[in-house]
């Protein structure tokens, strides 16, 4: 692993879904002074220098919403199969952009989670003794995490049937499992929604 100094980690936001349970792309749903992409967009770019967002549904109306952005948006065709399949797209893409040490792989629709929390998984892999840093769901680790280059390869792998999930479980002894809190919490129905954005948002 290169000094802590030098580690570049480039972020991976993946917002391809159709937000089917929502009504309505997700994404573009207002969040305190932009929407749900555009705060996580805001967040991450607070601790990263290279993001890249994977699109799928609503491409067109989402890449105009983010004219004035600095991310690499990645257009995933086969969003329909799963979730699996960008983080797929995204790390074949940003592999072949430049020569990083890491990625971090992050979901549009959690608006708890800021930069404070990302900084904090930063400096856990920093510390060079794991090669994931994984979320705490309690019986389960997964997105957000970041993984070394070296898991890139299996990342370009995944399909529908198997996303990070599986690898992070693959590779536990590997893992350093973080604890969010309680703001892992995603947005995923109208009622979920209105209830973090009246508290929150």
């Amino acid at each position: 692993m290169p000094a802590k100094n030098t580690i570049t980690i480039a972020g991976l936001l993946l917002a391809a879904g159709s937000s089917s349970r929502m009504g309505k792309p997700k994404q573009l749903l207002p969040w305190k002074d932009t929407t749900l992409l555009g705060h996580a967009i805001q967040q991450l770019q607070k601790v990263l220098k290279d993001l890249f967002v994977v699109l799928g549904a609503n491409t067109e109306e989402i890449l105009a919403s983010l004219a004035d952005s600095p991310v690499l948006p990645i257009h995933n065709p086969e969003w329909k199969k799963g979730m699996g399949t960008s983080i797929a797209k995204g790390v074949y893409h940003l592999s072949n952009t430049s020569d990083f040490d890491a990625v971090l792989v992050v979901l549009a629709d959690q608006p708890l989670l800021e930069s404070a929390y990302y900084e904090k998984m930063m400096a856990h892999f920093r510390k060079g003794t794991h090669s994931i840093i994984a979320t705490n769901y309690g019986e389960r680790c997964g997105v957000p995490a970041i993984f070394d280059r070296s898991f890139f390869s299996a990342l370009q792998e995944l399909d529908a049937d198997f996303g990070a999930k599986s690898l992070i479980k693959k590779h536990r002894k590997k893992v350093f499992c973080l604890d969010a809190e309680g703001k892992e919490l995603d947005v995923d129905t109208p009622e979920r929604y209105e209830q973090l954005r009246k508290r929150w948002g």
